[in-house]
């Protein structure tokens, strides 16, 4: 009896090991198991199932395929300064190739920091601006409104410059003939509106909880009552209930570019601007013209300074060789400290465009400008030093 019950013990005791081991291993497993890009590979469109015209854009990029980003909870395509030479009707290749892939990035929206045509000239005539308008719309909006992707975009110069002399607006005409564009029905760029009184000029609108501003910043100063309602609107319950709040606009608040390192070509008083954005935790202030790639930030502002598509790239401060020609795809993580990730790419080339082939840092006339992923605290004494012999100790604080 004593010898049965001891068996019985045995094997009981044997058979639990086991399944100690077992469970031990399968939890063991289960921890360990790679982190992989899960994201990555269920969302990778197959390129099969692509339009014939992006996938051989696609299979362009060689051997190593074109990398598709691990996707957030929302997925924007940034765009920046289209145009070619004044009044052209046409648009360099890599215009049409951003847009052809799209179903490769499948974003929840576009935006665009202005410039979509080439204005600007007093002698250009209706029937050659509403050419512009109508080739921007073939090449450009068309696709998206056919492909249901919103389009939220800021007026550049060469679309509707707010210059003015004498109290008017010296391109009047042209800034007529883009609201007549923009607010025929035909023209709907799919957003959902909050304020859309002054569009296309100043307006708001949201999506999927993303507060997003457009201000006219075609010319470097915004007027007092424009800017009364650029607070106003960023204090409103739309925008401080949303999970984040970006401002497009076409002119950037510091300068990052050779040729465009210069009072005009940047928005009048930014630090004052910054902080306005700052108090009212604007997030991201995406902006053009400078025709340069620049991922910065300047006190708790991040800023996208885009490439651009169209004619024209200019050489970040500092450097000599022309920018490449690029567009970014900017996810959203609501989850994650720094909120967005940017994926941008070599049009030329598909390549990608990573931080650390960038300078550290630009010293334009009006401030600093830190590459996102460095810290002022960061700089090293020399590099402090270089700063402030170029442009003094008061616009090279990170403030």
């Amino acid at each position: 009896m004593h010898w049965r019950r001891f068996s019985f013990l045995v094997i009981l005791g044997f058979a639990l090991t086991i399944f100690s081991f077992a469970c031990t291993n399968l939890n063991r497993e289960a921890t360990q198991t790679p982190q992989t890009p899960t994201t990555q590979q269920t969302d990778k469109p197959q390129i099969s199932s692509l339009p014939p015209q992006t996938q051989e854009i696609v299979k362009s990029a060689g051997a190593n395929d074109l990398f598709y980003p691990p996707r957030g909870d929302v997925r924007l395509v940034a765009i920046s300064d289209l145009n070619s030479a004044y009044g052209s009707t046409d648009y360099d290749p890599e215009v049409d190739k951003a847009i052809n892939l799209l179903p490769f990035w499948q974003p929840d929206m576009v935006v665009c920091s202005g410039d979509m045509i080439a204005g600007q000239k007093k002698s250009l005539t209706e029937a050659q601006i509403k050419a512009m308008w109508a080739a921007f719309d073939n090449h450009i909006a068309a696709p998206l409104r056919q492909a249901n992707i919103p389009f939220g975009f800021t007026i550049g110069n060469h679309d509707a410059s707010g210059a003015k002399k004498e109290g008017n607006f010296v391109f009047e005409q042209e800034r007529d003939l883009a609201s007549e564009y923009w607010n025929n029905p035909e023209h709907d760029p799919g957003i959902e509106f909050i304020d859309k009184s002054q569009f296309p000029f100043f307006y708001t609108f949201k999506h999927k909880d993303i507060f997003f501003m457009a201000w006219d910043g075609s010319t470097h100063r915004i007027p007092p009552d424009k800017l009364a309602w650029v607070e106003k609107a960023l204090a409103s319950p739309q925008a401080q209930q949303a999970k984040m709040r970006i401002l497009l606009s076409h002119l950037p608040l510091y300068a990052v570019a050779e040729g465009r390192n210069k009072f005009g070509a940047v928005m009048a008083n930014a630090d004052e601007l910054r902080q306005m954005l700052e108090k009212y935790n604007v997030h991201t202030y995406i902006s053009g013209h400078q025709h340069a790639y620049y991922p910065g930030h300047r006190g708790k502002l991040q800023l996208l300074h885009m490439g651009l598509i169209g004619s024209g790239p200019r050489a970040l401060i500092g450097t000599q060789v022309p920018s490449a020609k690029a567009i970014t795809v900017v996810d959203i993580n609501f989850n994650s400290p720094e909120l967005t990730t940017y994926t941008t790419y070599d049009m030329k080339t598909l390549e990608l465009i990573e931080y650390k082939q960038l300078p550290r840092f630009l010293t334009g006339h009006n401030g600093i400008v830190l590459r996102r992923d460095v810290e002022y605290k960061d700089l090293k004494a020399e590099e402090k030093a270089a700063c402030v012999d170029k442009i003094g100790e008061q616009f090279c604080q990170n403030q």
